[in-house]
C-alpha cells in the first residue's frame, strides 16, 4: 500500500468565535494525506493570500465530534447548545481562536479517510525506511 497515495481535500466554512465581536467566516481546506496516516490537516484562509496549517491528529478530530477531546494545543469539542455544530481551540506561544464548523462536514470529510485508509490500519501505509532515511539526513548529530 505504501506505492499507493491517497489525497482527501475538502473545504469548510469555520466561524471565528470572539467575545467582543461578531463571528467571522474563515475559510478551511481539509486535507489528508495516506502518506501521513495518521493526521489531518486544517489550512485556515486568512484573506491575505497566505494560509494558517495546523496538522493534527484524525483520532482527535473524530473523538471530537462526540465527546470534548485533546489536552494540548488542538482541542476538540460538541456544542453543547448545538448539536450539530463542533467547536475547535487552538492554541499556540502566538495566540488562541476559537472556531465552531458544522459537524455534518467534519464528519463527512472523516469518512472520507476512513474509506482511503480505515482505521486501525494505518501503519501499512507507513514507509518507515524512507521516514528514517529523512530523519537521519537531517540529523545534526550525524554532521
Amino acid at each position: 500500500m505504501r506505492d499507493e497515495h491517497t489525497v482527501i481535500c475538502s473545504p469548510a466554512v469555520f466561524e471565528l468565535i470572539t467575545d467582543d465581536a461578531p463571528a467571522v467566516r474563515v475559510k478551511v481546506d481539509l486535507s489528508y494525506h495516506s502518506r501521513d496516516p495518521f493526521a489531518v490537516q486544517a489550512s485556515f484562509r486568512t484573506g491575505h493570500g497566505s494560509a494558517v496549517d495546523w496538522v493534527f491528529a484524525r483520532d482527535l478530530l473524530h473523538d471530537g465530534l462526540i465527546t470534548p477531546s485533546g489536552s494540548g494545543d488542538v482541542r476538540v469539542r460538541p456544542m453543547a447548545l448545538d448539536p450539530h455544530r463542533v467547536q475547535l481551540e487552538l492554541s499556540s506561544p502566538s495566540g488562541h481562536a476559537v472556531f465552531t464548523t458544522c459537524a455534518q462536514t467534519l464528519g463527512d470529510f472523516l469518512h472520507r479517510t476512513y474509506d482511503a485508509v480505515p482505521p486501525g490500519r494505518e501503519y501499512s501505509w507507513l514507509d518507515f525506511e524512507t521516514a528514517l532515511s529523512a530523519l537521519l539526513d537531517n540529523d545534526p548529530a550525524r554532521d
